[in-house]
């Protein structure tokens, strides 16, 4: 990277939001463009979480971009390792190497009102650019608690995001502190290795039998030879998932009938009563994400497994003690305790149009303008950002809306012509963000009766989209270049356009 390089877009990011945004930026023509990463290879979450068992609990033909069918998924629940080989594949493919720039992560970002760009400083040099798309999405930085005495802890700790594969952990004493989907992949997979597992479970999560297989050559073949099969088959898996959206955003009493079979599943794989009661969640299903495993329960009955209905409280040397008094000695420590979401730390590093940052312009909770825009940021788009994550669906669906979203955002900058930005009005962002706060209150998500990660400090469900993924791509099929204020550099106007027109359409 040159010191004073400038671009037409800055893509933050190389997991699906960015490569995505990138082969979006191609097909709409502008090449002059980077992606920002801060590792040395593409991939976001799934080349960050690389623990044993790591897979996608979304299918696998629903898990991949409609504009780059994989015909060839071993699995209907892909593994890690096969979903990050179809993101480096998408980058060659898609010829975006030459645009990405590793090792480059992103230290502050600063909007220029005076020359309408942003300055954007990273670890291995400075550039500008006309547009940012943030694309480092909300599971990218790990949240470990702040546990009085882990300092002093003699052993190995380190979170599931971040595995450390030169440590052994064959026989040793190993606590798994967390419940979420990451942990339920991890016991199974490390308990039979170990010498003795500790679960410290805060709240025990619904888990629902997860129904894969390995898919045949017969059906890699016929989808190769034949598309569409592929598209039928992902066709289905998205329109049962849309069917499901009602009972989750509108009707959570119809979710019963769920909780009766997640029970059910728990049953025939844990016989002992006392810990199915540690087991069983004293909340509506889905009010927390719903895991999908066949072996988790399994483990937990292994004689080597103790679980502890309780958080970690405390580290003593290596003793571990729980909120409700018991301990455990630990050689080491697993943290799966999730990610900063609702604090995401990029937002600490981009500064606006007044002078301070996203972290503060979000300090009452995060919103933007159809997920994407926020009021004071110029020329700035989030992806995956706030109310647009889902409880039931695949992620790549809601990504894909808001790349439509960004490639319509370029053309309109290309249609008003010169140096020009656009800023989200703070009344359109309030007024987006009061009708979905408004849908959000009768969702599982809200009156489940859970503490959960869709949830920021104040209690707001700043993250999840209470809606159908049809409703979300309507909704950004365009942007409204009513929803933003039109930006001129001083002096700066449209070709053939006089100063009085250039006014009017800037609003003043």
């Amino acid at each position: 990277m040159t010191e004073h390089e400038h671009v037409r877009v800055a893509v933050v990011g190389s997991g699906f939001g960015g490569l995505g945004a990138a082969v979006r930026l191609r097909r709409e023509g502008v090449t002059d463009f980077v992606v920002l990463e801060r590792a040395g290879g593409v991939g976001g979450t799934w080349r960050d979480n690389s623990y044993p068992g790591c897979a996608c609990d979304v299918p696998s033909h629903l898990y991949s971009f409609s504009f780059a069918p994989n015909p060839d998924w071993p699995r209907t629940f892909s593994g890690q390792e096969h979903i990050r080989a179809y993101l480096e594949h998408v980058t060659d493919v898609f010829g975006l190497r030459p645009h990405l720039r590793f090792d480059s992560e992103v230290k502050r970002m600063t909007w220029d009102g005076e020359k309408l760009r942003w300055d954007i400083e990273t670890s291995s040099g400075s550039l500008s650019a006309d547009f940012v798309v943030s694309a480092t999405g909300p599971l990218s930085d790990p949240r470990i608690p702040d546990i009085p005495g882990i300092d002093s802890f003699p052993g190995k700790v380190f979170h599931s995001a971040r595995w450390d594969h030169d440590y052994d952990l064959r026989g040793k004493r190993v606590a798994m502190v967390g419940t979420g989907a990451s942990a339920i992949q991890i016991v199974p997979a490390v308990q039979p290795e170990v010498a003795r597992l500790t679960l410290f479970q805060r709240t025990p999560p619904w888990v629902m039998p997860r129904v894969d297989r390995a898919i045949s050559g017969l059906e890699r073949g016929l989808h190769r030879a034949l598309p569409f099969t592929a598209q039928a088959r992902r066709g289905l898996l998205w329109g049962i998932r849309e069917l499901q959206v009602q009972a989750f955003t509108k009707r959570p009493d119809e979710l019963g009938l769920i909780e009766r079979l997640a029970k059910r599943n728990m049953a025939r794989a844990v016989k002992d009563p006392a810990l199915r009661a540690k087991l069983t969640p004293d909340y509506r299903i889905g009010c927390k994400r719903i895991l999908l495993s066949n072996a988790y329960y399994p483990a937990l009955t292994r004689p080597n497994v103790d679980v502890v209905a309780s958080g970690l409280d405390r580290i003593e040397g290596s003793t571990l003690v729980a909120a409700d008094g018991s301990t455990a000695e630990a050689d080491a420590i697993i943290f799966g305790t999730g990610f900063h979401v609702t604090d995401m730390p990029i937002a600490d590093r981009v500064v606006g149009a007044e002078g301070r940052t996203l972290a503060e312009a979000w300090k009452g909770g995060m919103s933007a303008l159809r997920g994407a825009s926020a009021a004071g940021f110029p020329n700035w788009m989030t992806i995956i950002g706030p109310n647009t994550g889902l409880g039931n669906s695949s992620m790549i669906l809601m990504i894909e809306s808001q790349l439509n979203y960004m490639a319509d955002y370029v053309r309109q900058l290309d249609v008003l012509g010169g140096r020009v930005a656009l800023d989200a009005r703070p009344g359109a962002v309030a007024d987006w963000n009061r009708k979905v706060q408004e849908r959000m209150k009768r969702t599982v998500w809200n009156t489940g009766g859970c503490t959960s990660w869709y949830l920021d400090a104040e209690g707001r469900n700043t993250t999840v989209w209470p809606g159908t993924t049809t409703e979300f791509r309507t909704a950004t099929r365009r942007l409204d270049l009513g929803e933003y204020e039109v930006l001129r550099a001083p002096g700066a106007r449209p070709a053939g356009q006089s100063g009085s027109q250039a006014k009017v359409e800037a609003g003043a």
